[in-house]
């Protein structure tokens, strides 16, 4: 469940100016409604279906960056039984080159447009650290806001899921693609992993965003090495504990692939499965993934292994 009070305090200091307020879409006008996924249904893990529209993604780059392949992996990751779907128009990879504000919205926003009047009751959720694309996604018809950085590459973001109320997904990283794996320093990656959330929390807080709309993502993959990834998996009761949901997104990363010798990310399918399996035992509520489907299954069984 989502925490019912405020379990930490701070105060926040964007560098920018606030973003420009957001007109919110129909579905936010009096808050999000059941359909939503807002609170997170109980005794269910939700599956997060991955649609990057980009072409440089790390695993499925260039396959979706035109709209009609892209509208159409959207039905078929909803058929396969995705509780949302994440569109993302800016590669968050290892190295990826940054594009601009104008290029990442003209990738999000369409699709947001025509994948709710296509599928008019998805669940919709936008992977980007900017505060314009997320006020436009979220103005178009977008639910939810993923923010790989956490706050810390636009602090505006912050005023834009605060002032909607929509549910914002907080997620651990350090630095950008190009300088990410040389921060993997830690003493005690679960423990500093913990403090850095916090740190990150405490900004969302005072920046206006509810506590129960808050969702914590530990980052796997981002700034972390492969014995510090499986480390931070092993020690997700410890972030659980803080009371805020965990999203997981171990999806065909490298991790997975330095472990199983798998140099091609399509075929880390039963890593991540593994990888996700273990995640539901430890208190996860939401996983991220490419492959709907399989993930759905690991899902639904090992929700009925713990019920």
């Amino acid at each position: 469940m989502f925490p019912t009070s405020d379990p930490r305090a701070g105060s926040a200091n964007p560098a920018n100016a606030p973003a420009e307020p957001v007109k919110p879409s129909p579905e936010h006008s009096l808050g999000l409604a059941p359909t939503q996924l807002d609170p997170l249904p109980a005794g269910r893990t939700l599956v997060m279906g991955i649609l990057n529209l980009t072409p440089d993604s790390f695993s499925d780059g260039g396959r979706f960056d035109r709209p009609a392949a892209a509208l159409a992996q959207a039905s078929r990751l909803l058929a396969q039984g995705a509780d949302l779907l994440d569109l993302g128009g800016q590669s968050s990879r290892p190295g990826a080159v940054r594009i601009s504000t104008e290029a990442e919205l003209e990738r999000v926003v369409p699709m947001v447009r025509a994948i709710r009047q296509l599928h008019p009751q998805a669940v919709l959720s936008v992977d980007t650290d900017r505060a314009a694309v997320a006020a436009a996604a979220l103005a178009a018809g977008a639910h939810w806001l993923n923010d790989v950085s956490g706050g810390r590459r636009d602090p505006d973001i912050l005023a834009v899921a605060a002032a909607v109320g929509c549910p914002y997904v907080l997620m651990h990283s350090r630095g950008d693609s190009l300088s990410m794996d040389r921060l993997a320093v830690y003493g005690d990656v679960v423990a500093e992993v913990r403090q850095e959330l916090m740190a990150a929390t405490d900004l969302a807080l005072a920046a206006g965003i509810a506590p129960q709309r808050i969702i914590w993502d530990p980052g796997i993959g981002f700034a972390k090495t492969t014995a510090q990834n499986l480390a931070l998996l092993k020690g997700l009761g410890e972030l659980r504990r803080e009371g805020f949901p965990l999203l997981v997104g171990p999806s065909r990363k490298r991790f997975i692939g330095e472990v199983l010798q798998q140099p091609r990310p399509r075929a880390r399918l039963w890593g991540t499965a593994a990888v996700c399996a273990q995640a539901i035992g430890a208190g996860a509520q939401i996983l991220r993934v490419h492959d709907v489907g399989a993930i759905v299954q690991v899902a639904r069984m090992a929700d009925a292994l713990r019920a």
